[in-house]
């Protein structure tokens, strides 16, 4: 008779907060202020160190916090427990267990199918695999966790990265925290000259300087917690915008109006995925967005169509990798740092939001990789991207956008991996390491180090040119040897 299997050995002992915990912080969908319960807690790490951080929570688990109870809370966490339950039954019974304590924002994990190939001495188990320690695994496609979450819970839940997902209680909150994501950080009007009117009120007036910096509009009455103080002060919301009208640069505004048109562009096309809420069901912020700037909803979906159906004509990805201002431009890619997608085009920033609405954020992943002539992004990790001159890949993730398949490289363990030359084309110009590592590159060229791009793509072949012309690195600096080697036709004694 088979040993009973052991759920309780695949609790795990962390000296940092897990994957899910970690980006329900960064997106915002944890915050101080509100409580977590965690289901299936294991050892409690997650618990302990959110604690030490200022945030409130309690957990249960089955087998180390059996006497706890069980407790609804704004944010529930059910973290790398499905994958370890071999019963298909008791698997749902968990996810719905945890989403009727869900008040707010339900956080489920998985393991993915890429990770099944570092899991070693295992046989097949019922839809999973059994482990040399007798624990079980179950290890889901990213589509495949999602189906099964949005079946079991009846919902439509929202990639946070690959094996992680969202799921929204209110449908509201969904389309909020979907539509911020697509929302880029731009600048505040800057001042160009003093009023003595605006300083004496710049306090007040902050808030609403902010608003129109977030939203590329005029508040409603009820958007800014100071309008009624605006009010008394100024007579309305619109004279007291006629006072930072005369102090900022005006053009700044439109083109602030214009770039949210089309952050919101892309939302609602990508929107069409899970199905576009009619506008009733809007927040009302979102509903004002569309009023301001395409003045209904229709007019709105529409523009949202056109770009998207435009991705898949023959040519237009190609054409607009070919005009992009940024990036590094092959044969067969665009390449851009992560940080760098929002300056992208509209029709790039979507063609690489379709991939990130099914995978989510790649952690770790720092580049990305459009491809000009196939439905495919690719998101590459240069862990060292900004401290080494000459990066190494780390990993690759890789989103078939017809088949949805998805494919990880990891290249960690390979000697000869591929390395990064002129990183200041991945970055927009206005990026602080832009000039830094454009004149490293200058120097580069100078020194000859790019006559032979067909060998310095491979460490190897990059480290044996440096060799050749007799050149190190320290940091971004570029440093002659002392006593270079020998070079035989070209050849150096290293390369022979």
């Amino acid at each position: 008779m088979r040993e009973p299997i052991a759920r309780h050995r695949t609790a795990i002992s962390r000296t940092e907060l897990s994957r899910p915990i970690k980006f329900a912080l960064a997106d915002g969908i944890l915050s101080s202020d509100q409580s977590l319960f965690d289901y299936g807690c294991g050892l409690g790490d997650d618990l302990r160190l959110l604690g030490e951080m200022g945030f409130t929570g309690q957990g249960w688990d089955p087998v180390h916090c059996p006497a706890e109870p069980l407790k609804a809370a704004p944010v529930v966490n059910i973290g790398y427990v499905v994958n370890v339950i071999e019963d298909a039954a008791e698997r749902q019974d968990a996810l719905r267990a945890a989403w009727a304590l869900t008040e707010e924002v339900l956080v489920v994990s998985a393991r993915l199918a890429m990770e099944a190939r570092a899991l070693s001495a295992s046989e097949d188990f019922a839809d999973g695999y059994l482990t040399s320690r007798n624990t079980f695994q179950k290890f889901f496609d990213q589509l495949e966790l999602r189906n099964w979450i949005d079946q079991t819970l009846a919902v439509s839940s929202v990639p946070a990265a690959p094996g992680v997902f969202y799921v929204f209680r209110e449908e509201q909150a969904r389309t909020t925290f979907l539509a911020s994501r697509y929302r880029r950080r731009l600048s505040t009007p800057r001042l160009t000259k003093s009023a003595a009117l605006f300083k004496e009120h710049e306090e007040l007036l902050t808030p609403l300087l902010d608003f129109i910096s977030e939203r590329g509009r005029l508040p409603a009455q009820d958007e800014l917690t100071n309008s009624a103080e605006i009010a008394s002060v100024f007579g309305s919301i619109r004279r007291a915008v006629q006072v930072l009208r005369r102090v900022t640069d005006t053009s700044q505004w439109d083109e602030i109006a214009e770039e949210r048109a089309k952050d919101l562009l892309i939302y609602l096309a990508l929107s069409r995925f899970d199905g576009r809420p009619n506008y009733s069901r809007l927040p009302r912020a979102l509903q004002s967005d569309v009023k301001s700037f395409f003045s209904n909803y229709k007019r709105a979906c529409g523009e949202a169509d056109d770009i998207l159906f435009s991705l898949g004509q023959p040519g237009i990805v190609e054409a607009a990798c070919q005009m992009s201002e940024i990036g590094k431009l092959t044969p067969t890619a665009l390449y851009i740092h992560q940080n760098a997608v929002d300056h992208l085009s509209p029709l790039l920033r979507l063609f690489e939001g379709c991939a990130r609405g099914y995978v989510g954020i790649v952690d770790g992943a720092n580049l990305v990789k459009l491809y000009r002539t196939e439905p495919k992004i690719s998101y590459l990790s240069y862990p060292d991207f900004e401290a080494d001159p000459h990066p190494s890949l780390s990993f690759s993730l890789t989103v078939h956008l017809q088949t949805f398949d998805v494919k990880f490289r990891n290249f960690q363990n390979h000697r000869n991996r591929p390395v990064l030359h002129r990183k200041e084309t991945f970055l927009a110009p206005d990026d602080p390491l832009y000039e830094k590592f454009a004149r490293l590159t200058r120097i580069e060229e100078s020194k000859g180090l790019y006559e032979d791009t067909s060998r310095i793509g491979m460490r190897d072949g990059w480290d044996e040119i440096l060799e050749i012309k007799g050149y190190y690195f320290r940091g971004h600096r570029l440093l002659r040897r002392k006593s270079p080697k020998a070079i035989v036709d070209g050849v150096s004694d290293v390369a022979r």
